[in-house]
């Protein structure tokens, strides 16, 4: 599986590359950070950060590329006996400074396992989800149809299959809520020969390839819009339930603080600027309660 490792890490590289350069267009104001990292365990990355921007308050696009041997608490959840590893993937968590436009968050990774030197499993995995804080159903819709395009030239129930999957991931168990409006979360994409995993490769760089633009159109369609004070005080309470969700049930987050990952990277995902406010209920019939409606019973967007 080598040349699929080498070709899943030149892609992540320029897909990096590339997201950066088309948001820093649409911000005008801000330019990335570049951050290069080094884990002493092995291997590294590259964490890019923008802040203060005119259209985003806080992104982040960062691409890691570490090995070694897996923790005993990891091999647990996997599974596993005690083995070697390697991972390589792109994180990218956008925080817009409008409350009218939601925040993104994809995540695409490629796993290997090894035994004395030989590969025992690997894997794709990842996803895309949009967290919107005022709900626009057509750019939710839209955002969905564009997940289902992309599925679909590969297989015709791969959207239905990993949009209830998002559904479910993607679901803040203490507070009986989604995170967000969903999107697509696959895990485990495992082929029994070289042709089978070359085609989840080639369904990975798809989504890659096609989520930037979608998401950006919303952006661009929503930064122009007003918004008052108690908008963005709702922004904030809802930016909170984002954090409880990263630091109590995401997968990755967790990966990344047991394996001693890069804190800073690790946490990139956090929002700049965050409230909770004890026992808030919005008003009945406001645009706030309405969000809440969808998220506790997630829809069909198509």
């Amino acid at each position: 599986m080598v040349e699929i490792k080498n070709k899943f890490s030149d892609f992540v590289d320029h897909l990096q590359e590339k997201i950066t350069s088309e948001i820093e267009l649409l911000d005008k104001n801000s330019k990335f950070k570049n951050d290069k990292w080094h884990r002493k365990e092995g291997g590294g990355g590259l964490t890019m950060v923008i802040e203060n921007g005119n259209v985003f308050e806080k992104g982040g696009v960062n691409v890691s590329k570490v090995h070694g041997i897996l923790p005993k608490s990891m091999s647990e959840i996997l599974g596993v006996d005690q083995s070697d590893f390697f991972a390589c993937g792109i994180s990218i968590v956008l925080h817009p400074k409008i409350p009218m436009a939601p925040t993104f968050h994809s995540n695409l990774r490629y796993f290997e396992l090894y035994k004395k030197n030989k590969i025992i499993d690997c894997w794709f995995g990842g996803g895309l989800d949009l967290t919107p804080y005022y709900l626009f159903e057509k750019d939710v819709s839209f955002f969905h149809n564009c997940c289902k395009k992309v599925c679909d030239k590969f297989n015709s129930n791969y959207y239905i299959k990993f949009k209830e999957k998002c559904d479910k991931y993607f679901w803040n168990t203490h507070r009986n809520e989604a995170r967000g409006g969903g999107g697509l979360f696959i895990d485990y994409c495992r082929g029994k020969s070289k042709a089978e995993m070359n085609n989840w490769l080639m369904f990975v760089q798809e989504l890659g390839n096609n989520f930037m633009n979608p998401y950006l159109d919303i952006v661009r369609k929503r930064t122009e819009m007003r918004y008052s004070k108690q908008n963005v005080d709702w922004q904030q309470i809802r930016r909170g339930r984002y954090v409880e969700f990263n630091l109590l049930h995401d997968k990755g987050t967790l990966f990344g603080l047991k394996t001693k990952g890069r804190i800073e990277s690790i946490l990139i995902s956090m929002p700049p600027s965050v409230k909770w406010r004890y026992d808030f209920t919005p008003e009945n019939g406001s645009d706030e309660e309405n969000l809440i409606k969808v998220l506790k019973s997630p829809k069909n967007w198509i």
